[in-house]
This record gives structure tokens, sequence and C-alpha cells, in this order.
């Protein structure tokens, strides 16, 4: 099992570490599993190894980087169907060289008009389920593959598209995280409809080295690539989907399907350190990130040295407050006034953070501002082409294969996003028909004096601003290279308040990966801080470094998942 296999890795390539002193420890070297991949060109860093490669294919045939990001994400829809794929959502940052401009989509799905908040009061929920029909909203990532694609795209779609489509039809060998994830799902979704049928092979998940086939999403593909976003969303393959969902009780229409549309948001950003960081505004989690950063700002991260106790308390109570206001006050913006840009700012941050102590846990936190509501698993990765146009695109379909609801015939699960609304009434994230849920898939991008410098983004639900932050740290404050960066052993808090209803009373806890060093443990003891075993929890990560004096691309993707780097 690769996370296994990982830990190993990450023990023997630390434990050099781990006998030195924080301070002592060098920027980073012994983190990396790997070098960093080098290239002028071209790159593309992904999760699986097919969907690079497909990347850079896209791009050597004279793709844009949008291209090569839309190729990629279908194949890792075939290939890592436990991850993502056309029933979820999708969100991209663009940075277009032209322009010198960054460009941000939100293409994520609103739920059925027709499902109310009356019908979970009937049912007697108080928390929207996990899988089945009830979550399920309207997917976005199709939508968000011809925008980009209108904007940004050189090749026709049917030639971005056709990679996915032969692997689909002739089958890709699944490689070891993604049939780790795949084993898992078989016990969860087995009895789902039509579940069985899509992605069982002879009654079972397809193992480490089977070969996975995949006809029916073939043919869907096909449909999409000659006919546009239109087949999906108001053609044969939108008429089948409303016929599924109506026919197992579902609330997902046609109506809904049609009136669909991605939106094309400006990112916003803080300045850490002289780099300016930016992130998608609500109704995703970046600017939980953002205000992280603004809250460490004040802190000699450096000084204090990766892995110390200082810099991991820190982190975590920065953190703790952040996740306080992502609890109450993030949410879609079309429903509710979500304050941005005081949310974001350094004035804000100041205040929030004289509830910090830096010697000691909290147990709780208050919302930093009052709720303005009105009345009325996931992949990611990123692509460089070379005009210097970059992207930064992350896509789910949320719990790994979503609702496990799959449409008969057209070889993809549909998401169940809608399971991060809150079911209790007169909040920000409260559920109402036609909503856009909090969600949690979040790209990210950095610029240093108006240039591109990082394109990257870390997987994994509540994961993802936690990661976002340490990945900056440990390259702006800790000197790392993009590999290192994400290589580095990883801190995982859990436990915080929640935008569905839940509230952290008792401080949390706070997971280690292996790797640093051994007085950490004591050390936020000491503190406060409760601690929980580490589970394979940590996300994954992938990156594009881009070098401006030298003008070349620097890619990297963790050990903790399948996939790799490659540019040309």
């Amino acid at each position: 099992m690769k996370t296994g296999i990982c830990s190993l890795v990450t023990w023997m390539l630390l434990t050099v570490c781990t006998e030195m002193s924080a301070g002592d420890r060098p920027s980073g070297r012994s983190f990396a599993t790997r070098s960093e991949v080098i290239a002028r060109r071209g790159m593309a860093a992904t999760s699986q190894p097919l969907a690079t490669m497909t990347a850079v294919e896209i791009l050597r045939r004279g793709g844009s980087a949008v291209d090569a990001a839309i190729a990629a994400n279908a194949v890792l829809g075939v290939a890592e169907p436990t991850g993502c794929g056309i029933g979820g959502d999708l969100f991209a940052i663009v940075w277009d060289a032209k322009s010198g401009k960054l460009h941000g989509l939100n293409g994520s799905g609103r739920s059925p008009k027709s499902l109310t908040a009356e019908e979970f009061r009937k049912r007697g929920l108080t928390r929207i389920p996990s899988f089945g029909v009830l979550p399920v909203s309207v997917p976005g990532c199709v939508d968000g593959w011809f925008e980009l694609h209108a904007k940004f795209g050189r090749l026709p779609m049917a030639e971005v598209l056709e990679p996915a489509i032969r692997y689909a039809r002739e089958g890709v060998p699944v490689s070891e995280v993604i049939a780790d994830g795949w084993r898992s799902g078989e016990t969860v979704f087995r009895d789902k409809p039509g579940f069985s049928a899509t992605f069982l092979v002879d009654g079972r998940a397809p193992r480490k080295g089977d070969i996975f086939r995949n006809p029916a999403l073939a043919e869907t593909l096909t449909r999409i690539a000659a006919s546009g976003r239109d087949e999906f969303y108001r053609g044969s393959t939108a008429v089948r989907i409303a016929e599924f969902m109506r026919e197992h009780g579902g609330y997902l229409s046609l109506e809904d399907l049609q009136s669909h549309r991605s939106d094309w948001v400006d990112p916003v950003s803080v300045n850490y350190r002289g780099y300016d960081v930016w992130e998608l505004p609500p109704n995703g989690q970046g600017i939980a990130a953002l205000q992280m950063l603004n809250l460490l700002q004040a802190f000699d991260l450096r000084g204090a040295g990766f892995g110390s106790t200082d810099h991991v308390h820190l982190f975590i109570e920065a953190k703790k407050l952040a996740f306080e206001d992502r609890a109450r006050l993030y949410a879609d913006p079309g429903f509710a006034e979500v304050p941005v840009a005081e949310l974001i700012s350094l004035e804000y941050a100041d205040r929030r953070r004289a509830l910090l102590n830096p010697q000691r846990s909290a147990g709780s936190y208050p919302v930093g501002l009052p709720a303005a509501v009105d009345e009325g698993d996931t992949i990611y990765l990123t692509t460089a082409d070379s005009d210097r146009n970059m992207v930064s695109l992350i896509q789910s379909n949320y719990r790994g294969f979503g609702s496990g609801v799959c449409p008969t015939g057209l070889g993809f699960c549909l998401q169940d996003r809608g399971e991060m609304f809150d079911l209790e009434p007169g909040r920000m994230n409260s559920y109402a028909p036609g909503k856009r849920p909090f969600h949690t898939i979040i790209p990210a991008f950095v610029t240093k004096n108006g240039v591109p410098f990082l394109s990257f983004g870390v997987m994994g639900g509540a994961t993802q601003p936690q990661g976002h932050v340490q990945i900056l740290m440990n390259v702006i404050d800790f000197g790392m290279n993009v590999q290192e960066a994400g290589d580095a052993p990883r801190i995982l808090h859990s436990g915080s308040s929640e935008p569905t209803g839940e509230q952290m009373l008792e401080g949390g806890t706070v997971a280690l990966e292996t790797g640093f060093p051994s007085s950490l443990e004591a050390g936020l003891l000491e503190r406060g801080h409760r601690l929980k075993p580490a589970r394979g929890e940590f996300g994954g990560y992938q990156g594009i470094m881009y070098d401006p004096t030298r003008d070349i691309y620097f890619g990297a993707s963790e050990s903790r998942k399948d996939g790799m780097a490659a540019g040309y």
C-alpha cells in the first residue's frame, strides 16, 4: 500500500533531520523524495502519470496550458475516478501572459430547485447525508471546461478530449494509491444506484495493475466532444441524468442542468513577505489560507525553524482562528453578503491575532464578524505552456466517488457536494434551492512583482487551506524548493467549527506526519494541544514554479500520490 511505503521512505529520508534541532536544519534538502523537474517550454504536474503525459502531449501539439489542463482532467476522470470526474465541480485560476492578468473560474453547481429545506425536515434529518440522491448538486465540470476553452483554448475540443476517450475505451492500468481508494469505495458505494455496473469489475474494485475500461464514459465524452457543453446540460446526456434521478427518488432535474452556468470571478490576494498569494473568493474556502497567512505575518517563523514548537503551535492557532470565520461567514455570495475584503485585511488580522496566545492552545475562538445573511476526494493539477500561460485547476466528486449514484450507461458518478450545506436555518451556508454549497476545493497561485512565481494546490477537504499555508511557509519562510516543500512532513488540525454547523469547543486535535523532530510532540502537549495518530490524511500536492530570470519551469509532484511532473 502506497501510504505505508511513503511513511517508510519519509522516515528514512528524514531521520538525519530529526537528529538536529529545528534551528540547525538546512533549507530542507533531506525532505525531497526526488529532484524537481526542470524544463523550458512547458510543464505539467498531476496526480497520475498518464494524465501528466497527456498534458505534455497536448502542449507539444501546440495546445495551450488550458488545453493541457482540460485533457489531463479528462484522463484523470478515467484513471482516477476515486477523486474526480465529469459528475463533479471545477475551479481554476489562469495566468494569461498576454494581458498579464489572473482570471478565476467558479465552475461549481447549485442545489436542485425542487429540493427544499422542508423536505429534509420531513425526513427527520439534521444533516444532509453523505451519499445517495439527496446530496447531489448540478455537476459543473463540463461547463467549466468549455468556459476555459472558449477563452484560452487553441486546439479543437475533440482533439483535447481524444486521449481520455481512447483511454476509456482501451483501458488504463490502475495505479497504487488509486487502487487503494477504489477498494475502500467498493464497500461504501456497492449498493448505490448504478455504481457496481460502472466501477466494479466482476463484482469487485480493480486492483493495482488491473486494466480498467469504461466504454460508457468513452461514449459520453465522444458525444460531448462532438456536440459541445450543451450535450451534457441540454442534450441526451442531460435527459438520461434527469430520468435516472427521477427513477431513484432524486431531485436533480433537466431544468437544473439547463440553467447551470459557471462564473468568471476575480481572484483575491494578500501579500505574504513580498509574495502575492491568490485564491478564489467564496463559496470556496480559499480565503481561509489568506487569513492564516495574514495572522502568521507578525511572527518570525524562519527564526523559529521548521518543525519547532513555535512554528507548529502558531500555525495551528492561526488555522483555528481562520476556520471559525470559515464556518460561519463563507457561503454562496448570491445568497449572502460575504465580507471578503474585511476578512483578508491586515487590520482584521491584527484584531484576530490579539486572541492568539503564543504559548497556549485555545479550546475555542469566537467568530470575528457578524453574519450578514440575505433574506431572500479531489484531484489537483497544474500546467504551463511555452507562452508562459499557467493554469491552477482543481476538480472533484467529493468523498471519493461522490454520491455513488451513477446514471446508467454514462460512465461516471454524480457528486455529493450538497452535503456541505447547513440544515440550521438563518445561517450564511443554510440550505436553499438553487444555491451553491460551501466548497472545499481551491486552486492557488502566487505572483511576485507582477510576474508568476508558483501555481500549486493541495488536495483533501479541510486539509487544503492548511496545506496551502504549509507549502508557502516551506518555500518562503524555510527556503525549500518546490519539490521539498511538498514532500516535507505536514501538520493536520481537525475539529474546528464547520460550515455544516459543528462547533469547536475543546480545541480540536493535531496529527503530525512522520519526520518532525522528536521533541515536537512534547512541546505541543505542554502548550495544551491534543494529539492523535497520523493516518495517511495529509493530502496531495502538485506545483509549478516559474523562474523569470532564466525563463524556466520547475515542476513537482509529491510522493503521497501516484503522480508525477514532466516537461519538455
